[in-house]
């Protein structure tokens, strides 16, 4: 982060990924919450030597900057404090002659990450740290079982790597459907560093990053059975179907998840009864809760596939019933799961990039979602297992 970004971020809209400290003289207390629930969460910036007054930011400085860092990276790395051995990448700045010191905390492939005992394991949920619940600790343990591995970085790869059109189609669509967010400013390349599709430092995509916005080819490379297997299937069940499918999704057929999200989306959508409804404005309005429940369970499948198993997502569309299947368990039983607002993605930039463009939420109630929305569509209950 240059310094001209940190002054920018001040300003910044989007809080997920930066928290300022005063620590003039020492450490903050608090300093540990904020590295427990970037590590635990998706990465981010921690600076030490601002305050913030409100919605003010005041540069104070910090008095003894080697100390300071001296002593934050030494407690991140001895492995006392902290459950794991962490190691952040530190930035020194100087801003109207007064010191300031940002730390980047990477999300842990060791989550949870907890400060003196489990009690102390935060998440972030937009520009706050939040005490992570026991089943969300649940959660992240389970995570461990297959990592964030899509969180780091795909070695020998780089900006072409990835498809010019979906990344203009992408940014087209953020700029229509969430006008307000901060990302419609940057660059491409700021863009890109900032939805962490690309690690600023090496240059090179993240996993996360080349599996939304890459060239087949390029994605081909670190997962060759990349696919969703979507089938329309002549039947209320393979045993009664007249042929084993009457359509199959072509991979030939897009490139990466963000094309990938469209083309099943717009097979999905020839099952639901949609009403169509012009506003006052003139704009026309698709309206289904059959659609939302369809764009929700979608959406899901995407954030929470495991990419680097060997089985692979599908869906299959019966003439009475549609299944969206992810290989794996779920954290906790399915009736749980509705009834509490748990969101740990696997994915974490797949899912922040699905997001910001209001394709996904944030609240952690996606199962919930999608059996109220099919229950108002057509009065029957989902089926999860």
């Amino acid at each position: 982060m240059k310094k001209e970004e940190l002054i920018d971020k001040l300003n910044d809209l989007e809080w997920e990924d930066f928290e300022v400290k005063e620590a003039k003289t020492e450490i903050p207390k608090s300093s540990w919450e904020s590295v427990s629930a970037f590590s635990n969460t998706a990465g981010g910036w921690l600076v030490f030597g601002i305050k913030q007054i409100g919605k003010r930011f005041e540069i104070q400085g910090v008095s003894n900057p080697e100390k300071i860092e001296q002593d934050f990276l030494a407690t991140l790395r001895s492995g006392q404090k902290f459950n794991a051995i962490l190691s952040p990448q530190a930035s020194k700045y100087k801003i109207d002659n007064k010191n300031i010191i940002a730390f980047y905390i990477p999300a842990s492939d060791k989550k949870p990450i907890y400060y003196n005992n489990q009690a102390n394991t935060f998440i972030r949920r937009g520009s706050a740290d939040q005490k992570a619940t026991p089943e969300e600790r649940d959660a992240m343990y389970r995570d461990q079982t297959f990592g964030t591995k899509t969180s780091e970085n795909a070695k020998s790869t780089s900006r072409a790597d990835l498809d010019d059109r979906s990344i203009r189609q992408y940014r087209d669509y953020m700029s229509r459907f969430n006008p307000e967010i901060s990302y419609n400013r940057y660059d491409e390349d700021e863009l890109l560093s900032k939805m962490r599709v690309i690690d600023k430092a090496s240059g090179e995509c993240t996993y996360g990053g080349l599996l939304f916005f890459g060239k087949r080819d390029a994605i081909e490379t670190y997962f060759p059975d990349f696919r969703i297997d979507l089938l329309e299937i002549p039947g209320t069940s393979y045993e009664d179907a007249s042929s084993r499918y009457t359509f199959r999704l072509n991979e030939d057929d897009y490139q990466n998840l963000w094309e990938c999200y469209f083309e099943c989306f717009t097979r999905l959508k020839k099952n639901i009864d949609i009403e169509f409804k012009v506003t006052g404005e003139g704009f026309g309005e698709e309206l289904s809760p059959g659609l939302l429940a369809m764009r929700e369970a979608l959406v899901n499948l995407l954030m929470h596939a495991d990419y680097f198993s060997p089985a692979y997502s599908r869906i299959r569309i019966f003439e009475s019933s549609i299944e969206f299947f992810n290989p794996g368990g779920l954290p906790k039983p399915i009736e749980e799961l509705k009834e509490k607002d748990l969101s740990i993605p696997r994915n974490p930039i797949i899912s922040k990039l699905f997001r910001m463009v209001r394709l996904a939420e944030n609240d952690g109630f996606g199962f919930d979602k999608i059996d109220s929305n099919w229950k108002k569509n057509n009065y029957e209950t989902t089926r999860t297992s």
